[in-house]
């Protein structure tokens, strides 16, 4: 832990809190009392994997609030540049299948304060409430007075593969834990978060990339209704989920791979993860049909949805695509803030000549479009390296995805849908934009802690101080203006964007003439 504040770091015995399942005891940090890894279910391992969390049983005198849960198996982050984890200055941290497990940070526990409650990252398969320094929560409980949360819970195979034709009745949930995980997440706040100095009636819900998946999704799931009130999309979002027969049929196929029997749960509860999740990835392989060109999260809705490791659309959990096919109707009082960064694609890895990332671009969209859309994008920005440009496409296909979101939720003339794009390119390294994940060390107010990202700089504080009120007035209000900063909201024909930048403004439909590039 990085302790940024001028100030001390204490355990006293007022940092205690009480919960349902009994005390927690923290510690000060500069003023803001932090709880680390608090239970909110028990252990998923063994004979209670792939079951829906069980509470957390109830325990006597003061449990140890102090560190980080443990993050659910996963692959280890082998899968980007050396530069890549420098800017992100990620964190592995430890697994276990005891890892359902949040984080509260506030600055009182007494009080009504708007709840934050952040779901990370690294689609549906790997990643952690701690994995990047962007998700510490003091800085939004120090300076913007809010009760900041932050959740694990089961990914990948622990957490979406179905059981219902292996084990029976007792397992028709399985294929959906990962997300129940979250709604027990949630219901443990509703019921907790006001001995932390919370308000149960004014929770947001956010999350980047497959965090912005996991809040779409909840925004379609009744057992989620009524246990949030804002909602934020970031980088993600919309995803095309698999139907229940295309689940079935991967479940059958990784009995296969592991050459088990169609109905052997006990060796499914004991194996090792690894083993599992090498037969699953194997199984994922085979159910799919050859993968076509990638056309980015703005494809068009009728792509057919892909076999694996996500929500399934069961018909009782998960009713539909939510923000893919519709706008859920359940949520359609809930004011939504939907964005993206410019720069998505960033792989700092990858140093394309302008010659290799057209041949790039013309294998995936064909040549024409791939000119066309080099074309337009050196006009838009002539400030920008090849290298940079090259990784705004992905940014250009994520504004695409925001904008089909915002087409949903707009037509339900509901709560209001609020647009942004963050456009801030980092002093860090060269070239490197802004990048997947970036906005997060602004919107949590952390620049300081993020500064092998940020540097840290005057402009970065600036800027920081402006997006964290932002999120926080949104918590609070369910409109993100503030003084000086006035954010109207956002409709799919002027497309009206906050654009977070060292000048920040709105404007109409950023990008839209090289977006439609990619629509054409």
């Amino acid at each position: 832990a990085a302790h940024q504040a001028p100030g001390n770091c204490s355990t006293p015995r007022t940092a205690v809190a009480k919960t349902q399942h009994g005390k927690v005891r923290g510690f000060v940090d500069a003023g803001v009392l932090t709880f680390k890894g608090i239970p909110y279910g028990q252990d998923t391992s063994g004979a209670d994997r792939w079951l829906p969390a069980k509470p957390p049983k109830t325990w006597d005198g003061e449990y140890p609030a102090l560190i980080y849960g443990a993050n659910c198996p996963q692959r280890l982050h082998d899968f980007t540049a050396i530069e890549q984890s420098f800017i992100q200055d990620w964190d592995d941290g430890y697994m276990s299948e005891d890892m359902l497990k949040l984080n509260v940070w506030t600055p009182s526990l007494t009080g009504k304060r708007a709840v934050m409650v952040y779901f990370h990252g690294g689609g549906f398969t790997f990643g952690s409430s701690y994995e990047l320094p962007a998700h510490e929560g003091a800085q939004m409980a120090r300076n913007h007075d809010i009760v900041q949360v932050s959740v694990n819970h089961r990914l990948n195979i622990l957490g979406f593969f179905d059981l219902a034709e292996i084990a029976g009745p007792a397992y028709a949930d399985s294929v959906n834990v990962g997300m129940t995980d979250l709604v027990a997440s949630l219901r443990w706040v509703h019921e907790n978060i006001a001995n932390f100095g919370g308000d149960p009636d004014r929770v947001m819900i956010y999350g980047q990339s497959g965090g912005g998946s996991k809040v779409t999704c909840l925004m379609g799931m009744p057992s989620a209704a009524g246990l949030f009130h804002r909602a934020s999309v970031q980088s993600g979002g919309g995803g095309n989920i698999p139907s229940a027969e295309q689940s079935r049929e991967l479940a059958r196929q990784i009995m296969k791979e592991l050459g088990l029997p169609p109905n052997d749960l006990a060796s499914l509860q004991k194996m090792d993860w690894a083993k599992l999740n090498a037969a699953g990835n194997a199984a994922v392989a085979k159910v799919n049909p050859p993968a076509p060109a990638p056309s980015g999260p703005g494809g068009p809705p009728s792509t057919t949805p892909r076999a694996g490791f996500s929500p399934t659309v069961d018909g009782r959990i998960v009713t539909l695509r939510s923000f893919y096919d519709v706008a859920p109707g359940i949520s359609k009082d809930i004011p939504m803030l939907i964005g993206n960064v410019s720069e998505e694609g960033n792989r700092m890895a990858s140093r394309p000549t302008e010659a290799e990332w057209h041949a790039t671009l013309s294998r995936t969209y064909g040549e024409a479009k791939a000119t066309a859309l080099i074309a337009a994008m050196k006009k838009a920005h002539p400030e920008k390296s090849i290298r940079t440009l090259s990784y705004g496409v992905g940014g250009i296909t994520s504004r695409n995805n925001v904008q089909r979101m915002v087409k949903l939720k707009y037509e339900q003339k509901g709560a209001p849908v609020y647009q942004y794009y963050f456009t801030w390119q980092s002093p860090i390294l060269e070239d490197a934009g802004a990048w997947h994940t970036a906005e997060l060390a602004f919107c949590f107010d952390n620049t300081k802690r993020c500064e092998q990202g940020t540097g840290n700089t005057p402009e970065a504080q600036a800027l920081a101080k402006k997006m964290a009120t932002t999120w926080a007035n949104f918590a609070r209000t369910g409109n993100p203006s503030q003084p000086g900063l006035t954010w109207t909201p956002t409709d799919p024909t002027r497309c009206q964007t906050m654009v977070f930048d060292n000048r920040c403004r709105m404007v109409d439909d950023p990008e839209g003439e090289v977006r439609r590039i990619l629509l054409a």
